[in-house]
């Protein structure tokens, strides 16, 4: 008998009949022999309806009482769930995250977790009950409500199965395993039988959004055996999330796009020592996350030097800019949001040379303009113009047909 921890999206259990599913694929696992521990999401755009219901009431409310807001549409499907349970006549406990010793830092609306008090979870799988957890929330040292931020349930999901020490931990979604592209904006997007958390990391990060890179980050820590699945489909095999993968067989593990990004630019900053310190700790004093950063070559005692952010920091970022301008004498600052980072991910490339070259080639053939670069042992990212980055994952994958 195995212990397995499942996580279903807000899509998977977005209606009665979504419900339905879902429970039958519960309680398969749970009549196969297996202690089933579940995490839901809010169903379908409920989080995206209670945010506006804030707004409706109060613009500027505190996050505090944002997250005892939002926390109530995972309680919803957990209860909805363990009802769908019920009727087929399974034993069903649903909880909160607090219930489940979920215990989180403070920082309300994107909470850590710290630890999984588990008395009460392992209490009733040792009632052989099946358990469903609502996920994308905790409790703070002041008893308070907190949430995980977007992705979150994906979060709970992995530390739950970290703690239980599951035998696995199962993510089902609307889609039926890690692509090398995005199946919408690539047709011929192969399907992946296994995938490496150092890649997965990298694809999550670069703009693949099928699993929160936080999630990864913790399976990788705790060797949590991870599998993405179809909740539609779950028959089929999905994707295995492991350390280490057979590199030398794929050299190339996905190509991504990444339209939430906005790059910057300080236009003739004096060149001399101490510049970029002071630029990037003043960013980082405001908690905005720099990604790509390019230096020109000096000229007349000047330079320019561009980076790279989040388009969900863009504001802060626009905020920060003519202080900088203004502490560094610079000529002026340049902001442009039209841009998309694409990137190419593959453990193999750390033992083949010339993947650059081919991806550099692939954009060059389609007449597509580079205009940063960043690089990692596993990545290659380059920045374009956004209206090209469909057209640039395309050409870019056909080049690593082979290679997939």
């Amino acid at each position: 008998m195995a212990l397995i921890v499942q996580k279903f999206g807000g899509t998977s259990v977005a209606d009665a009949a979504k419900l339905d599913h879902v429970a039958g694929v519960i309680t398969r696992t749970y009549a196969a022999g297996n202690s089933v521990a579940v995490v839901v999401s809010a169903q379908g755009d409920t989080t995206d309806h209670l945010i506006e219901q804030a707004k409706e009431v109060n613009t500027s409310a505190s996050k505090r009482e944002m997250d005892v807001l939002l926390s109530a549409g995972e309680q919803m499907s957990m209860s909805l769930l363990a009802m769908a349970i019920e009727k087929r006549g399974y034993p069903v406990v649903s909880l909160t995250g607090w219930q489940v010793g979920m215990v989180t830092d403070s920082n309300y609306g994107i909470a850590r977790i710290r630890r999984v008090d588990k008395e009460r979870l392992e209490s009733e799988l040792g009632k052989k009950n099946i358990v469903i957890v609502a996920g994308f929330q905790g409790i703070n040292r002041y008893d308070d409500i907190t949430t995980l931020g977007r992705g979150g349930s994906d979060t709970s999901a992995v530390a739950l199965a970290a703690a239980l020490h599951a035998d696995l931990c199962q993510i089902y979604t609307d889609v039926d395993g890690i692509y090398t592209a995005d199946p919408r904006i690539v047709p011929n997007a192969r399907k992946l039988a296994e995938i490496s958390y150092d890649e997965m990391l990298e694809l999550s990060s670069l703009g693949a959004q099928v699993l929160n890179n936080r999630s990864v980050e913790m399976a990788k820590k705790y060797c949590v055996p991870l599998e993405v699945r179809s909740s539609m489909e779950d028959e089929k095999p999905g994707t295995i999330l492991k350390e280490v993968v057979k590199v030398e067989k794929t050299l190339i593990s996905g190509v991504t796009c990444d339209n939430n990004v906005a790059r910057f630019s300080l236009i003739e900053v004096p060149d001399m020592p101490g510049i970029a310190f002071r630029i990037f700790s003043i960013l980082a004093a405001k908690n905005i996350n720099v990604d790509i950063i390019l230096q020109s070559i000096g000229r007349g005692n000047t330079k320019d030097i561009s980076f790279t952010v989040s388009g969900s920091q863009m504001k802060e970022t626009l905020d920060a800019m003519p202080e900088l301008v203004d502490l560094l004498h610079a000529q002026r600052f340049v902001c442009d949001e039209n841009i998309s980072k694409v990137s190419v991910v593959g453990a193999g490339m750390q033992s083949h040379p010339g993947v650059a070259a081919k991806m550099f080639e692939a954009l060059a053939d389609a007449n597509i303009n580079i205009q940063m670069i960043a690089t990692s042992e596993i990545k290659i990212s380059v920045l374009i113009g956004r209206e090209e980055a469909i057209k640039a994952v395309n050409v870019i994958h056909e080049a690593f047909e082979t290679a997939f």
